[in-house]
């Protein structure tokens, strides 16, 4: 391979590396090519987006939902009072009740009743105790306590979407711009060639390669603005009723990188994942208890107070006192179910050691998200100085280089090199500022700051 033709070849790649460098988030540039419109912040958008997205109605349904449940469980707890009413008629058997002044009253014809007529307006406050019902009452609340975290967990998950999203449209919006730049200088380089040609400067075979630059620009712009176009409506499916509704996103400048120490006390601090995993220990724990709750008796208190009479009135015949008072107590003690209880306390065990396992799980998956977010952002922080330094070395070499084209001092070769290593340039820049965006977010969501 000759001299001409490796340097064809790496035109190639060069031009095949911007056509899929189209990727990544960020929000550093993305006032310069986003479409008029409404003005969207990131904090807007998270909350246009909590507003909007199924999963996370339902995971707020479901927290409300155990909210509620929790709340059923404790008033299980308390006495219940209801105000009990009921008129009965039997027929009758044809036969007097004795017992009282003749001629007063039949006998009902069915012996489970107590007379023919007969009228019940009662006040009934019932309380049942037993090891079961508080420790429902814990398994409700640590559900609760669960289904809290969740929706922190799915409201993160929404949050780190988001970002994503928003980034993604300011720096394909961004990239789009530098392309349109990137073929406004391969067409100013065609021009160019196409003068020195006339003047017989250079062969036709410089025009006919920065006629070919000019295309795979052209090209690069195309695939750049449907790269741009896709990321807008991915993000307005989240934010609008209309997708199609024109928008822009807010410039955002980059954050300081926080300490280790400090992230590390607020991911332990705030970690939804830990709190639910937690929570569904402390669930299963109170499971078990209940299980083994059913090995004991539970006693029912009953009071009631009204009437239960012939003549719904607070006196019968006689001026008989109709009104009054009764108490019961029922101690239901457990003595044979066919080993039911053993195996539901041996189910509760089970689910209680799972939740164990994914407890530590979450625990180990929490440091090495930690480690893994403060290493891509340090590493991004890192790496900015050097991504400016090399936007400004490759626009020193564009510019030397088309100096000494145009002085016949350079092949047109090196000038498309150093289009390609300018324009390569500064689409790493805008990618390394959403590198940097990108993994900060991370870190806050992570850390539960935003």
């Amino acid at each position: 391979m000759n001299w001409t033709d490796w340097r064809l070849v790496s035109l190639a790649a060069c031009a095949c590396a911007l056509a899929g460098a189209v990727n990544f988030p960020s929000t550093s540039f993305a006032q310069e090519a986003a479409p008029s419109g409404v003005v969207i912040s990131l904090a807007e958008a998270i909350h246009r987006a909590e507003q909007n997205e199924p999963a996370f109605a339902n995971a707020v349904a479901q927290q409300k939902s155990a909210s509620i449940d929790r709340y059923l469980a404790n008033a299980a707890l308390l006495p219940s009072v209801i105000y009990h009413n009921q008129m009965l008629y039997t027929e009758p058997n044809g036969l007097r009740n004795t017992a009282l002044p003749p001629g007063s009253q039949d006998l009902p014809i069915f012996i489970a009743n107590n007379t023919v007529h007969e009228y019940t307006s009662q006040a009934s406050i019932t309380e049942t105790l037993g090891l079961k019902q508080f420790a429902d009452s814990r398994v409700a609340s640590a559900n609760a306590a669960r289904a809290s975290a969740e929706l922190e967990v799915a409201r993160r998950g929404l949050v780190s979407t988001v970002v994503s999203l928003y980034y993604s449209v300011s720096a394909l919006n961004t990239k789009q711009r530098l392309l349109q730049e990137a073929l406004s200088e391969a067409q100013s380089f065609t021009e160019m060639t196409l003068q020195r040609e006339q003047a017989r400067e250079v062969a036709h075979a410089d025009v006919v390669r920065a006629q070919l630059l000019q295309q795979q620009r052209r090209l690069d712009l195309s695939n750049g603005t449907l790269a741009a176009e896709k990321a807008r409506l991915e993000l307005a499916v989240l934010l609008f009723p209309d997708p199609r509704l024109p928008y822009s996103t807010e410039l955002a400048t980059a954050s300081v990188l926080p300490t280790r120490d400090e992230v590390s006390r607020l991911a332990a601090i705030k970690n939804p994942e830990i709190s639910s995993a937690l929570a569904a220990v402390q669930a299963g724990n109170a499971e078990v208890t209940s299980a083994r709750g059913a090995y004991l008796p539970d006693l029912a208190l009953n009071f009631n107070y009204g009437i239960d009479a012939a003549q719904f009135a607070k006196r019968g015949p006689d001026n008989i006192q109709n009104l009054g008072y009764s108490i019961s107590g029922t101690l239901d003690i457990p003595v044979w179910d066919w080993f039911s209880t053993q195996k539901r306390i041996k189910q509760s065990e089970i689910r209680r050691d799972a939740a164990k396992v994914s407890l530590t799980a979450a625990q180990r998956r929490l440091i090495a998200n930690l480690e893994e977010s403060y290493a891509e952002a340090a590493a991004a922080r890192d790496q900015m100085d050097l991504l400016d330094l090399s936007v400004r070395t490759a626009a020193e070499s564009l510019r030397l280089t088309k100096l000494r084209y145009s002085a016949g001092e350079a092949t047109v070769l090196e000038v498309v090199d150093a289009e390609s290593a300018y324009l390569y340039a500064e689409t790493s820049q805008a990618d390394g500022t959403v590198r940097y965006q990108a993994a900060l977010a991370g870190l806050q969501v992570l850390t539960g700051t935003l």
